[in-house]
């Protein structure tokens, strides 16, 4: 991708331990396609990428893809980072602590019962938006399951 140092492609299959040829004759592509992905020259398809995903076992390529290559998805999706399960788990939860602790759900409805975000109300609003896409991040972050991925046999 330009001006990244590192490409998402190739950082996926080294992590599946697959060299170009493998994954290209697992994928169905050249080695030459797959060499221009992993050089920037070309951007894969989305229905290739798909089987990287799972070929890779890298459900974050599927996200670092789409943010990537989609300008729209890249201001709505946040920039997720490789955690573990652990480390995943972990921050989900202390996240939904402070939500709780906060009450903010609470205010959320309370701020939601007139149907109307006031001026006065705008900011309290826009700090629970900003926890509950944190929350999101976070589930979005634990490794292996960001995707449901099926495994599709055609018949």
């Amino acid at each position: 991708m330009p001006g990244d140092n590192r490409n998402i492609y190739k950082t996926s299959r080294h992590a599946a331990g697959l060299t170009q040829e493998a994954a290209a004759e697992r994928l169905g592509i050249s080695v030459e396609s797959v060499r221009a992905y992993e050089t920037g020259q070309r951007i894969p398809p989305n229905d290739v990428v798909e089987l990287m995903v799972i070929l890779y076992n890298a459900q974050h390529l599927a996200y670092q893809h789409l943010r990537e290559t989609n300008a729209l998805y890249g201001r709505i999706v946040p920039p997720l980072e490789e955690r573990s399960l652990i480390q995943a788990a972990l921050r989900i939860h202390n996240r939904m602590e402070k939500f709780a602790e906060r009450r903010s759900l609470n205010r959320l409805m309370e701020i939601a019962e007139d149907n109307v975000i006031d001026d006065e109300e705008r900011p309290e609003f826009m700090a629970i938006v900003a926890e509950l896409r944190d929350i999101v991040q976070s589930v979005l972050e634990i490794p292996g399951g960001c995707i449901p991925v099926e495994v599709r046999e055609d018949a």
